[in-house]
């Protein structure tokens, strides 16, 4: 977990105009780490408020030497390439920020700590985190988080990258702030880099990837009164692989559908429609249930993702969902957790 001592510079060459920065924007909007700097050399010198609309005061430089000058202690590659590599040039300022004494958080598949060159650059007190490592001592899942007393929420998404996590952690802030005892369960690097409880489900093998997410309900569940869990991926995406063990291992007791607003088809995928989002909630109340097998999880309420859109747009959106679906919907970034709390707490 990156902690408020942390002085934070993160690598995010074409993250805040492009599509594969989602970790770095996201430890911008919630990280309790001190960040210094933000190192994009597409938009360097520009405001970042305004490019993000996230409040947050941080210079935007061109390259990990300009960074060095604000005195950051870690790198955290904030990008997500495409296969998971950075490229050459990038990499080469990762090394340059380690050889300058600086440790990093490294959300990539590829193990930095494992190669030769990072690991003689290494001085006393610094470390490389490679955050996803699969967890020890695993085992298949048996359905043993439906017996936890707590209520257990899983986000479950119309698509990837749709805002899961962001729902997830306001929904652990509004719940803590009502005073219940709540944890946010990290299922992925960045909510690993944010919160430090919780498992990189991507690194984990398929047969033992449901296990894995018991394995971490069980170990925090037992005496919380609820657990925010991260979701992934979604069961209409035809890449997708960590949504059922997610429904499997957690056996969640509420459901809340994350949804990008005006979006009809699975990004990158245009020949794959998202369905009506009745359609949607069935889809995953059933799959969840088993036909009865399992915890008859319900969709509870919509997290409309609205950032595209002005705040008309975006009420205008919630408003046409609410009708949709009957249920409530907010966009709980911009407007809080709260309305969707309140629907969690209101049914078993």
């Amino acid at each position: 977990m990156l902690k408020s001592h942390h002085r934070v510079a993160i690598l995010m060459h074409e993250g805040i105009k492009g599509t594969s920065g989602k970790t770095g924007l996201a430890l911008l909007r919630f990280s309790e780490a001190s960040i210094v700097a933000v190192i994009d050399r597409y938009c360097a010198g520009e405001s970042l408020s305004e490019l993000t609309k996230i409040p947050r005061q941080v210079p935007i430089v061109a390259s990990v030497q300009e960074a060095l000058a604000y005195n950051p202690n870690v790198l955290a590659i904030g990008i997500a390439p495409s296969g998971g590599a950075l490229p050459a040039e990038w990499l080469a300022e990762v090394k340059q920020a380690v050889a300058a004494g600086l440790s990093v958080a490294n959300g990539l598949h590829t193990h930095l700590s494992q190669d030769e060159e990072f690991r003689e650059l290494l001085r006393e007190g610094q470390w490389i985190w490679d955050i996803r490592r699969e967890p020890s001592r695993l085992a298949i899942a048996s359905a043993k988080a439906r017996e936890l007393a707590c209520k257990r929420v899983l986000t479950v998404g119309t698509d990837m990258s749709v805002g899961k996590m962001s729902a997830s952690i306001v929904l652990n802030q509004a719940s803590l702030q009502r005073g219940l005892r709540s944890k946010f369960l990290a299922t992925g690097q960045t909510g690993l880099m944010i919160a430090g409880d919780g498992i990189a489900l991507d690194a984990v093998r398929v047969d033992f990837a449901a296990g894995a997410v018991e394995q971490m309900v069980m170990q925090f569940g037992s005496n919380r009164d609820i657990l925010h869990i991260e979701g992934q991926g979604s069961l209409l995406h035809p890449g997708s692989t960590a949504t059922l063990p997610l429904l499997r291992g957690s056996q969640p007791t509420h459901l809340v559908l994350v949804h990008r607003a005006g979006q009809s088809h699975i990004r990158h995928h245009p020949h794959v429609p998202i369905p009506p989002l009745p359609a949607v909630i069935e889809l995953y109340e059933a799959v969840a249930a088993a036909a009865g097998a399992l915890y008859p999880a319900r969709v509870v309420a919509i997290a409309l993702n609205t950032h595209h859109l002005e705040e008309s747009e975006a009420l205008d959106a919630i408003t046409q969902v609410q009708a949709e679906t009957g249920l409530p919907c907010t966009d709980v970034v911009r407007f809080g957790g709260e309305e969707i709390l309140e629907a969690i707490l209101a049914t078993d």
